[in-house]
């Protein structure tokens, strides 16, 4: 089995890492990066057994991204979400399965419009296989699945340092681009057993989790449901997704935004025109620290009625996942990429259950899914509440 990994950042290394270290049967990973150097070093720094390589690759030469793909079962995108509808393409032509982070919901929609090209190329397209979109879709049919009706299902995900430092009690744990359009695209929801969207940044609400977290605060963000209300329409009354940061996050963000500094459009200053967007983004990465420690709270909560039990129940999937000393690895690149690495090696053995551009919720075996995390020690800790 061979395993293409497309992007040498944070989450390609963690892609690659758990492909080579964590994984049976994957004979050679591919690590390409345009910056070839990158990629150079992230191959000599698994290691692998000599199964880790490095390629060249402009994801924007399709020619050239085609002709990769084509020695390999398997591609896993980990460059930035606009790329992945291309590349998606490539991966139909080239007749290779493909798997990305996603992290827009108009580039996801227009890699599922591949589903009838897929599959006449006998291939999967599953996008959003990340976090959140990602892991959660598949925890979610997978508690759904112990469930005869279901009227509520709640996600709730935060990527956060462990000891968090202001002005936002916030380090940055994946791109910065992808951050901000979270807080600022609309979020899908089901109300009243109807999807609609939402304005991100609103609802907030108060959780609490063991110490040292203890009382959190959640609120809404775009693309973490990503398919699920369509997935999930007809089949339960309210699915929502709210992102998890410490208390005070949100209102200090939305000022930001409320302030327009989230804007794309452009504005002059001094006679020259600025990017507000972009300008909040390298302030961002100018200001906030991100080689910390982390932590990744994940929490579902199913509630309805138990199947072959006909009564009424509260089910709750905690999961607490910190960064991992031994490896050096994130608990963002663990909980984001692994999981991605996970449905790549699934499709590369055939075990999803249809091909074609497909949502992950509704191809990726649930319990086998559930079974490769905790073989990489994320495990969900579960209870039934009031």
């Amino acid at each position: 089995m061979k395993i293409l990994v497309l992007g040498a950042g944070r989450m390609g290394l963690g892609a690659a890492y758990d492909l080579a270290h964590n994984s049976e049967g994957v004979e050679r990973v591919t690590v390409a990066d345009v910056d070839e150097g990158r990629a150079r070093a992230v191959a000599e720094t698994l290691g692998g057994g000599g199964r880790v390589e490095a390629a060249q690759v402009n994801v924007e030469d399709r020619a050239r991204v085609v002709e990769l793909m084509r020695g390999h079962d398997a591609a896993v995108s980990c460059v930035t979400y606009f790329h992945n509808l291309s590349l998606a393409r490539a991966a139909v032509e080239a007749g290779t399965n493909f798997c990305d982070l996603g992290g827009n919901n108009a580039v996801v929609d227009a890699e599922l419009a591949l589903d009838a090209e897929a599959r006449a190329a006998g291939i999967n397209i599953v996008p959003d296989c990340g976090l959140a979109p990602g892991m959660v879709s598949v925890l979610a049919a997978h508690g759904a699945a112990r469930f005869s009706r279901l009227d509520g299902l709640h996600i709730r995900v935060g990527g956060l340092p462990q000891q968090p430092r202001p002005p936002l009690d916030y380090q940055i744990v994946f791109s910065v681009e992808g951050l901000i359009n979270e807080y600022v695209e609309r979020a899908r929801v089901i109300r009243g057993g109807e999807p609609l969207e939402v304005e991100s940044m609103t609802e907030l609400e108060s959780l609490d989790f063991p110490e040292p977290f203890g009382r959190m605060e959640a609120f809404q963000t775009s693309g973490g449901t990503s398919t699920l209300p369509e997935t999930f329409a007809g089949r339960v009354r309210e699915l929502d997704y709210k992102t998890i940061r410490y208390p005070g996050h949100c209102e200090r963000f939305k000022l930001l935004i409320d302030l327009g500094l989230a804007s794309g459009e452009e504005v002059e200053v001094g006679g020259a025109p600025v990017s507000p967007r972009g300008l909040l983004g390298e302030l961002l990465y100018k200001h906030l620290p991100a080689d910390g420690p982390d932590v990744v709270l994940i929490r579902l909560e199913f509630a309805g009625e138990l199947a072959g039990a006909g009564r009424a129940a509260r089910l709750r999937y905690d999961i607490i996942d910190r960064f991992d000393e031994s490896t050096g690895l994130s608990a963002m690149q663990r909980t984001t990429s692994f999981p991605a690495s996970v449905v790549a090696q699934m499709m590369a053995r055939g075990l999803t259950t249809r091909k074609g551009a497909v949502p992950q919720e509704r191809c990726v075996p649930p319990d086998a899914f559930v079974a490769e995390l905790a073989a990489r020690d994320i495990r969900i800790d579960e209870s039934f509440v009031p």
